[in-house]
């Protein structure tokens, strides 16, 4: 498996464009087949307010301890914010078959490197956009919240900072669930240092590269492609600026928001913050692991427990001039 995973990570890591990718046949041949459930259509398309069908086919979503589903459903259906959220969201995205093909794609990369991945029942929903847990993943049912992916410029999104819709379109659907289950393989641990920080970030993103190489690498980390041009571009400037500000070993809690969190720029305190993206921090813990990745020959269950200093010192990265 080791070696299985070191000959084709290698083969597609640096690949930016899904238009490059032609998935190998032994992803290609694993057997998935994905539908996306859409509670939203069929809550706004019941006639009546009977929901027993829907009750039946959506159990999880009926709680033990409230006995008055039905009524609350039923002021729910005549809520008139959920009401434009449903039209709205069938309006601008009445099916997903382009969503299932690429989620198909993702779970078939996810199961070549996780045997022991599971399905799971995909459920696409309404949510008043609460845009920070858009997706959900419990007991195996992934939980996508629909309205959060209507497109950048939409009018419920404009009390939201633009630098955080910016990805609120259809396209970025799986690059969050694999952020999603990038997550789940690898075992973060609280990260004092910098570095930590960085690389726990990077080991997320190389598993995005793993899973959906199908995509582009701006949309793996969030990044328009100018964005991404940009962070390539200025690397090792970027990287000068850390070492010689010696910020790689540094507990300050104020550097996870300005070059970890998202944000609308990264805080250099230079003049050229304006333009650059935020998640650099992110962007070089990427870069780090790839690099590490290259180097060593490890499977990724050893990727996801390493400790982030030994894997940057293991990496032995020195970003391209």
């Amino acid at each position: 498996m080791n070696c299985k995973i070191i000959i084709f990570a290698f083969s597609l890591v640096f690949i930016s464009c899904d238009k490059t990718y032609e998935t190998p046949d032994e992803i290609a041949e694993i057997e998935m087949e994905v539908r996306v459930k859409r509670f939203d259509q069929d809550f706004y398309n019941i006639k009546d307010n009977s929901f027993e069908k829907l009750k039946k086919e959506y159990p999880y979503f009926v709680p033990r301890n409230i006995a008055n589903v039905d009524s609350l459903w039923g002021a729910k259906r005549s809520d008139t914010i959920e009401i434009e959220l449903l039209e709205e969201s069938s309006k601008i995205l009445p099916n997903l078959n382009v969503e299932e093909a690429d989620l198909e794609l993702l779970f078939k990369h996810i199961k070549y490197y996780y045997p022991e991945f599971e399905t799971p029942e995909v459920v696409a929903l309404t949510t008043k956009v609460k845009y920070r847990s858009r997706v959900l993943l419990q007991n195996n049912i992934l939980l996508v919240g629909i309205d959060c992916y209507l497109g950048a410029d939409h009018k419920f999104y404009q009390d939201i900072p633009m630098y955080v819709s910016a990805n609120f379109k259809k396209e970025q659907i799986v690059s969050d669930i694999a952020e999603i289950y990038a997550n789940k393989y690898i075992i973060q641990g609280k990260q004092r240092q910098f570095i930590g920080q960085m690389v726990n970030f990077g080991k997320q993103l190389y598993l995005k590269d793993l899973f959906m190489p199908f995509k582009s690498e701006a949309s793996r980390i969030g990044y328009t492609e100018e964005e991404l041009v940009w962070a390539k571009a200025n690397e090792a400037e970027i990287w000068s600026y850390f070492v010689e500000k010696d910020l790689l070993f540094s507990t300050d809690t104020s550097l996870s928001s300005r070059f970890i969190a998202q944000a609308p720029f990264s805080k250099f305190y230079l003049e050229l913050d304006n333009e650059s993206p935020g998640m650099l921090g992110r962007y070089l813990g990427w870069q780090i692991v790839r690099a590490y990745m290259e180097k060593n020959d490890v499977s990724l269950r050893e990727l996801a427990t390493i400790d982030g200093q030994e894997l940057f010192i293991k990496s032995k990265y020195k970003p391209a001039k």
